[in-house]
């Protein structure tokens, strides 16, 4: 078995032990944590709309620990190694709650008025199989404003709180003018070192062995583009974004705070799709140019008249789907970013033609 295969392998092997063991085994926490993922506002006539995400869930210690344990044993870990896994599969071994209402209240609120996530025919949602809440909170402007000047934000960003009995968890949303500058970034080869070209082996070390390293210079580049607005667009799961966000907008890193877009994978193991999923992670394929095309044209669709600045790299398909995202929305596209991890200037320079390229010895950190 070569290296990648052993690793990809022990790797799941561990988590699909950890995450078919059940609460009944490790016990249940008495508070159930609410992660909400940070959105973005947008406005139609007197009304913000938020389309917002939130992950109801138990943090499994003791199963985490057997996924580690597993792991270093099928795949002989360093300390260092097994303590960066711990952190890096949390969120894919807690425990997902469902049929959960979740109650969300604006901090300072002057009408400390109690919130739900609602659906398209506006009505509450509840948390499904895999915990997940994903529907719209709506405010009208003047609701809004009153927050805006209560929190005294000056740049749109709003902080909530959860305050439903047995949860806990916080959420920021920031409200963006119809008009402005927005930035969509990829995270992995663009803002961050996966090296995806290296092969699955180098990847898996990258993502769940190895500290975060985060591509020199990208962070001076964002906030060089003064009151842009920022949109994280990843292909990486959502269960990756504690960890990934907690670097890379601390203020050592200093990317600036967004809204985050990332792929699904569901959890419920007694389901294909699950495994379906589990298994396109492990691989380098192109399973993500639907899932950015689709979220990136929700911001397009939701900010007609921002224009914006598509931020990539060229291992994967960030140029097939910025090249796409032009076609569609030509007026609203500005520049496109790529940085060239394949030498792509050189060898298909018609498949970058058009977009600055940021050469990639110019942004690669020595190991």
């Amino acid at each position: 078995m070569v290296a990648g295969s052993r690793i990809r392998a022990g790797c799941f092997i561990a988590w699909s032990i950890a995450a078919a063991i059940g609460r009944t085994v490790f016990g249940a926490n008495s508070s159930e944590d609410v992660t909400v993922y940070p959105s973005y506002g947008y406005r139609e006539e007197d009304t913000w709309i938020v389309p917002l995400r939130m992950w109801v869930h138990e943090d499994r210690p003791s199963a985490v620990s057997l996924a580690v344990k597993a792991t270093t044993a099928f795949e002989g870990l360093t300390e260092s190694e097994a303590l960066l896994l711990r952190g890096r599969i949390a969120d894919f071994v807690a425990d997902s709650e469902s049929r959960e209402a979740i109650v969300l209240k604006f901090d300072g609120d002057p009408a400390n008025e109690e919130l739900r996530v609602i659906d398209v025919q506006r009505e509450p949602l509840i948390s499904d199989k895999n915990g997940v809440i994903q529907g719209t909170l709506r405010l009208s402007t003047t609701r809004a404003a009153e927050i805006l000047t209560a929190q005294n934000s000056s740049d749109g960003w709003l902080s909530f709180s959860v305050v439903s009995e047995g949860h806990s968890g916080h959420g920021r949303v920031r409200l963006i003018a119809d008009t402005g500058l927005s930035i969509i970034s990829d995270i992995d080869d663009t803002i961050k070192i996966t090296e995806i070209p290296a092969g699955r082996s180098v990847v898996i070390r990258n993502t769940f062995f190895r500290e975060f390293v985060a591509v020199p210079g990208m962070a001076n580049r964002f906030s060089e583009q003064k009151d842009a607005a920022f949109h994280y667009v990843s292909g990486g799961p959502w269960q990756l974004y504690e960890p990934l966000s907690e670097f890379l907008c601390s203020p050592e890193i200093g990317f600036p705070e967004g809204s985050w877009h990332m792929k699904t994978v569901t959890k419920n193991l007694m389901s294909g799709e699950t495994w379906k999923n589990l298994g396109e992670l492990t691989t380098n394929e192109n399973v993500t140019y639907d899932q950015k095309i689709r979220q990136i044209s929700e911001l397009m669709t939701h900010f007609p008249a921002r224009k914006f600045i598509l931020v990539g790299d060229s291992g994967e398909r960030d140029p097939d789907v910025y090249r796409e995202i032009q076609r569609r929305y030509p007026e609203q596209v500005r520049e496109i970013w790529i940085r060239d991890v394949i030498d792509d200037r050189n060898l298909r320079p018609e498949r970058l033609k058009g977009m600055t390229i940021i050469p990639v010895e110019e942004s690669t950190p020595p190991r």
